[in-house]
């Protein structure tokens, strides 16, 4: 159980004793820490129940806890609110059994782990990955690390764009521009030639050519969505193009992510999902799901109970092909197949959110999966200065390649600017450099709750001190610091837990919080939940070691405890940082 679990265990005894719903036991941390530790509100509630005056029932819940050795000081404040402060003793007791926790440092785990796919990245190819990338595969990379630490089996999905009407936009434009290509050649079966008839920068310069073409014409769109039905229907000079097309992107994606810290188990796509749509058709046909409808066929998924508009999913459009929703759900069918999970999350922007209510009702609906396993993890946007989405100075969408450069740059200015990494060698100083840029942009954007909108503030992101990742990174390395010189100078060994100073007591109360913290950021999905106990760690560790000598400590078993205690804060704000994405280089 977590701290929070076993006070509101033994609480909820105390309520049960009193013949009051043992539920009423709730513990949370204290509103006020000054006068407490932990609070109980639940004799407000059973005043109600019982008809008593709540102060009388949390006194007679307080006199029963106050006889408990767990507590040291046990009141009743204002209207009922129950204050506790635990023993010394008994935090000692949590605080080595958390030290000899084989690594995991108090870390909560689930007691029925599931089978889960997570669906994060969404790029689609052709496209250089660029800021509107960032968030989902930061989110989706922490979720992912926290729930297999909680014990669930995570396989993590990029889910590629890699199928749709882009594709046709491309095939298109490179045959307007170069005709005889031997894959325009409707008699061609291939073998086609291996290596691609253009470059990345040359596709990354056909997309936006060929979309904003497809936008001024409808002639130029319409000769787009033959191409892409051409290629979903198999041409094969069409196909041989799309795996070059492919092969490109995903070979740049995968370096930039790699730098990033974002990796992925699957790297399918929607043409992965594509083989399944005729046996789809015919089967969401015969269950009566699909209907025809001016020529397209649709799926509806209006309710009578809602109070919003619903509108059908268009499943094939009147020319046969299929969009992002057909797709999406002959994906959950095929991961069904493949892997059966427990659940399906998909960490995508707020903007798809009537997206994926469609597609989850259509699944429910077909009675391929059950919409309640279903989640859309759905996040805010990274903003400018001016309140707006993230641009670049001359208005551009900024490349993610050239934010990781920027803020490893930005990151290598800092840290000769606070004397780090002096003396270092060129490759040392660059990886501590890429560390400290990565650190910075995945707590700046982790450390605000997933569904809020946030300022991109490169130098406030930067800095080495405040709640930044540069902070923590430093922070890891000062804990590892202070332990290994501390042994070198003759401490000893780590022994059992002695807590005595008020800084070791608080100390050890936020280590003990690390499991409420990692069970809230994920039943809620949320990992600024543990950015926040990583910041509050740090902070709590730099008062500690202001007001406890370690090293040169005189009473042995003190300086013991004491080379514990840093050693389990070392190791905890590692493993959190290691959580939300990144880590700590060795030295700074």
């Amino acid at each position: 159980m977590t701290l929070k679990d076993e006070l509101s265990a033994i609480a909820g005894e105390a309520f049960a004793a009193e013949g009051l719903d043992a539920s009423l036991g709730a513990v949370k941390a204290a509103d006020r820490p000054d006068l407490a530790q932990f609070q109980c509100n639940g004799a407000l509630a059973a005043a109600k129940a019982a008809k008593k005056n709540p102060r009388e029932i949390a006194g007679a819940i307080a006199e029963r806890l106050a006889a408990r050795p767990e507590f040291a000081e046990v009141t009743v404040a204002g209207p009922g609110f129950i204050n506790l402060k635990l023993t010394p003793d008994f935090l000692a007791a949590r605080l080595d059994a958390l030290c000899a926790d084989g690594g995991r440092f108090g870390g909560w785990s689930k007691e029925t782990p599931e089978k889960i796919v997570l669906d994060y990245g969404g790029p689609n190819v052709a496209k250089p990955l660029h800021v509107g990338h960032l968030r989902a595969g930061i989110i989706g990379e922490s979720l992912k690390r926290i729930m297999r630490f909680a014990g669930d089996d995570v396989t993590g999905d990029v889910h590629l764009g890699d199928w749709g009407l882009q594709m046709g936009q491309l095939i298109s434009e490179l045959e307007l521009r170069q005709p005889d290509l031997v894959y325009f050649d409707p008699a061609a079966q291939g073998p086609f030639p291996e290596d691609p008839p253009i470059s990345l920068s040359d596709l990354e310069e056909m997309y936006p050519a060929a979309s904003a073409a497809c936008k001024d014409d409808k002639a130029r769109a319409d000769i787009a969505r033959k191409a892409t039905k051409a290629l979903q229907s198999g041409r094969p000079g069409y196909v041989a193009l799309w795996r070059h097309f492919v092969t490109l992107s995903v070979n740049a994606m995968k370096k930039d992510y790699a730098d990033l810290e974002v990796e992925f188990d699957l790297w399918k796509g929607e043409a992965d999902a594509d083989p399944l749509i005729p046996e789809l058709t015919e089967d969401l046909k015969t269950r009566g799901v699909l209907e025809e409808s001016d020529g397209a066929e649709i799926i509806r998924v209006a309710r009578e109970d809602d109070n919003k508009e619903m509108p059908p999913i268009i499943f094939l459009n009147s020319e046969g092909a299929v969009g992002y929703h057909a797709t999406d759900i002959a994906t959950i069918v095929d991961r069904k197949r493949a892997l059966d999970p427990d659940r399906m999350l998909y960490v995508v922007d707020a903007r798809q959110r009537l997206h994926f209510e469609q597609v989850f009702r259509a699944v429910e609906k077909a009675g391929y999966f059950d919409e309640a396993r279903l989640e859309h993890l759905w996040f805010g946007t990274m903003n400018g200065k001016d309140g707006k989405p993230f641009k670049t100075r001359a208005g551009g969408t900024l490349k993610l390649r050239d934010l990781i450069e920027t803020v490893t740059d930005k990151a290598r200015e800092r840290l000769v600017e606070n004397g780090f990494a002096e003396g270092y060698g060129e490759a040392e100083t660059q990886e501590v450099a890429r560390q400290v840029g990565v650190a910075a942009l995945k707590f700046a954007d982790l450390s605000n709750p997933r569904t809020s909108d946030y300022i991109f503030d490169l130098d406030r992101f930067m800095a080495f001190e405040g709640k930044t990742g540069p902070y923590l990174l430093y922070a890891s390395v000062r804990v590892r610091s202070v332990v290994a010189k501390a042994r070198a100078a003759g401490a000893g060994e780590a022994g059992a837990a002695i807590l005595a100073a008020p800084e070791e007591i608080d100390l050890a109360l936020v280590l003990l919080g690390f499991a409420d913290a990692l069970r809230d950021a994920y039943e809620r999905r949320l990992p600024h939940l543990l950015c926040d106990h990583a910041f509050t760690l740090a902070q709590s560790f730099s008062k500690f070691y202001a007001a406890c000598r370690i090293a040169d400590e005189a009473d042995a078993d003190i300086r013991a405890s004491r080379l514990a205690l840093a050693s389990a804060v070392g190791g905890q704000l590692d493993l959190v940082l290691s959580l939300l994405g990144f880590s700590a280089p060795e030295r700074m």
